[in-house]
């Protein structure tokens, strides 16, 4: 596979030689900031300030233009007026520089005159070829380098430090917080960009040259716009591979998605819920908020993430251990169960009146028996369901050997390969085990949501390398229908189903009485009678589909309504559908839609006419597997009902999956020619019954119509 890691960004990140544009003596401006952090921050390359009324900028000898240079820059910072950057764009393009940071303003982001002027920009930097980051961007900084082309006041008050952490945002704002959350904590941040309007270089193609450096271990991502997708799955890609991990904070989640008016599908899945299932498919974990993009980056630090169920909690208060329990039962993180060789080893170990079992509280006796500390540790790690370890230290100082504690637990979690993880209140005990590299964190909540966050982001990346592997061409799939018309009607939508292998109900298509008669008592002792025609796909809410017909005077009866109801109409009838009348547990529904940049968009739900109103539904991404539809299936709030309750039977969830991964190939090999799809209900049994769709629509892309 050809890398799609551009070298003209590759070397803006890591500059030998750079030209600032505007540079000025006052270092409290946008032209002067680079340049004073470029000298402060130790950037041991060239630094040509351009400024035609200065020879002499922050003590470097500046030029008059970038003709002027000795050398060429390996990258330009543009700080001037709008209305002079196409100007120095052709300097740059003369001089031969491969990519600009342009951090002038009044472009995309101010209005309609704007948006021109930045589309007039991206045409001159492709047509000359030069790689352009904005405009309206902060900038690009590399602490371990010192190439620190960035203009944020955060680096006045926050200092630096060089680690594995790289943070990748279209806005300043959401760069500089959580960079300065890290530093608070003590982690080292190696690159931070800020990439303003995305015209040219997107933040998922400045990730993927973050993503480059083998030594990132997180990438941290703010995304306004998520405009090449493609290129973030490079990067979740490029990451999983040496078990680093990636974190996106998505804003702008709203509810007003792509409609389809033919479709419920398209009613209830908007663009973000989309975004969802494109994160978890590729194994990026989604933060609610800046709080969460940062939460569990020590953890990420001390280990790869992988699944890991079961949590351990370890305090010397028992008010403590409990509130822990509670936080992690609030985010479904279950307690181990301590078996009974590391109940009695703890017995052996802890005084009568301390707590052997989960939570397991050491007790004040902690302070004059400082060596249960690491025994403890010893005895719970052989459990087999120690997965994780919370360890809360809500007091400590004198008396406590809080430095033994930190090295103890850090090499507990070395040697044990345990992810652990300490919370304390006191800032000086959260230095020691920071300075002993153990990963801890003022509140509780915190450390157990972080845990939280950390196993659940292994299992994703697991389930993600899983579906790489076994992803292959897909099953063949039947030609679409010959016709230009918007919508596919019922029958011919059933029978494209049935050859891609959808189980669907047995009925006929009926253009008179005695065939309507004859269909009955083919199908029969009970049927549905239903109008059909590509005009009218939901019938039901126009009287059209008659239920409980059992008899030959019904399906004449049936026959006359139906004619009747869409003559009224004004809309010419296929014919009438005789369909047997299916029962079993359960109506699911079942839909897809295409996106533009995600691909097909399949979603799985509790049916029926209330799909809209519960919402409880669940989305994925072509291609996946029916296993991951079950995974689906079993986080629905109707798990529980699916599963059987009161001694009743499962619903059978294998068909289910089969028709929705069946469904998906369809719609993906007909991804030019499928708009959506939406098959509602599936009627389903018991597990090992089956199901039948019984109603679906197919609309063709392009077509325009009006639902009827």
């Amino acid at each position: 596979m050809p890398s799609l890691l551009d070298p003209r960004l590759q070397q803006a990140f890591s500059p030998r030689r750079i030209a600032v544009v505007g540079a000025t003596e006052d270092r409290n401006k946008v032209g002067g900031r680079p340049l004073h952090y470029l000298q402060r921050f130790g950037f041991l390359g060239d630094v040509y300030p351009i400024n035609p009324k200065r020879s002499i900028v922050q003590g470097l000898a500046a030029f008059p233009s970038i003709a002027a240079l000795p050398e060429t820059p390996d990258v330009a910072i543009v700080a001037v007026g709008q209305e002079s950057v196409a100007g120095v764009i052709d300097q740059c393009a003369a001089r031969g520089i491969g990519a600009a940071i342009v951090m002038s303003s009044g472009f995309g982001e101010t209005g309609s005159e704007g948006i021109a002027r930045q589309q007039t920009l991206i045409a001159q930097v492709r047509r000359q070829g030069i790689r352009l980051i904005g405009p309206n961007a902060q900038g690009v900084a590399n602490f371990r380098t010192g190439a620190v082309m960035n203009f944020s006041t955060m680096f006045m008050e926050v200092a630096p430090k060089d680690g594995p952490v790289a943070i990748i945002s279209q806005s300043g704002a959401a760069s500089v917080m959580p960079y300065a959350m890290l530093r608070e904590r003590g982690v080292g941040v190696r690159y931070l960009v800020a990439s303003g309007n995305d015209a040219d270089a997107s933040v998922c193609e400045l990730a993927l040259a973050a993503a480059a450096d083998p030594e990132i271990r997180v990438v941290l991502l703010y995304i306004e716009s998520l405009g090449d997708p493609g290129m973030l799955v490079e990067v979740a890609r490029l990451a999983a591979a040496r078990g680093a991990a990636v974190v996106a904070l998505k804003s702008g989640r709203s509810v007003n998605g792509a409609k389809a008016a033919a479709s419920h599908t398209g009613a209830i899945v908007n663009d973000d819920v989309v975004v969802d299932a494109f994160f978890e498919r590729h194994g990026i974990w989604r933060a609610r908020d800046v709080h969460g993009l940062v939460n569990a980056v020590e953890l990420y630090l001390a280990a790869t993430p992988r699944p890991s169920r079961h949590l351990v909690v370890m305090s010397h208060s028992g008010a403590v251990g409990v509130l822990c329990a509670d936080a992690a039962e609030s985010l479904g993180l279950p307690l181990a169960e301590l078996g009974q060789p590391a109940v009695e080893a703890l017995a052996r170990i802890m005084p009568s009146f301390a707590t052997a079992q989960n939570p397991v509280d050491l007790t004040a006796s902690l302070m004059t028996n400082g060596g249960m500390y690491a025994d403890t540790l010893d005895a719970l790690a052989v459990d087999p369901q120690a997965d994780m370890f919370l360890i809360g230290v809500p007091v400590a100082g004198e008396g406590y050997d809080v430095q033994g504690m930190a090295h103890d637990t850090a090499h507990f979690a070395a040697t044990r390969g345990k992810p652990t993880a300490v919370s304390a209140p006191q800032a000086s005990v959260r230095q020691a085990f920071r300075d002993a590299g153990v990963p801890v964190f003022g509140h509780e909540t915190d450390a157990i949501e972080a845990l939280h966050q950390w196993s659940r982001h292994g299992s994703l990346l697991r389930q993600a390398a899983a579906r790489t592997a076994a992803e292959s061409a897909g099953p063949r799939v039947p030609p679409l229908p010959a016709g230009t018309a918007p919508l596919l009607s019922e029958v011919d939508s059933l029978a494209l189903l049935a050859c891609a292998g959808i189980p669907t109900t047995p009925h006929r298509l009926c253009r008179s009485v005695d065939d309507a008669t004859a269909a009955w008592q083919a199908l029969g002792p009970e049927v549905v009678v239903k109008a059909c025609s590509a005009q009218i796909p939901h019938k039901s809410e126009h009287g059209l589909v008659i239920l409980d017909v059992h008899s030959a005077a019904q399906v004449a009866d049936a026959w006359t309504t139906c004619t009747e109801r869409a003559s009224a109409m004004g809309i010419p009838l296929d014919g009438v559908i005789v369909a047997q009348r299916v029962r079993g547990r359960r109506e699911f529904a079942l839909g897809v839609r295409q996106d533009s940049l995600f691909g097909t968009v399949v979603m799985v739900s509790d049916g029926g006419k209330y799909v809209e109103a519960l919402r409880d539904f669940a989305v994925l991404l072509y291609p996946f597997s029916e296993a991951d539809v079950i995974a689906k299936l079993r986080a629905l709030r109707i798990a529980p009902i699916l599963a059987g309750v009161r001694g009743e039977p499962p619903v059978d969830l294998d068909v289910v999956a089969r028709t929705a991964v069946a469904l998906g190939a369809l719609a993906a090999a007909h991804r030019h020619a499928i708009a959506s799809i939406d098959l509602n209900p599936l009627i389903v049994g018991d597990a090992g019954q089956g199901g039948w769709a019984v109603d679906a629509v197919i609309e063709r892309r392009g077509g325009t119509h009006e639902s009827k």
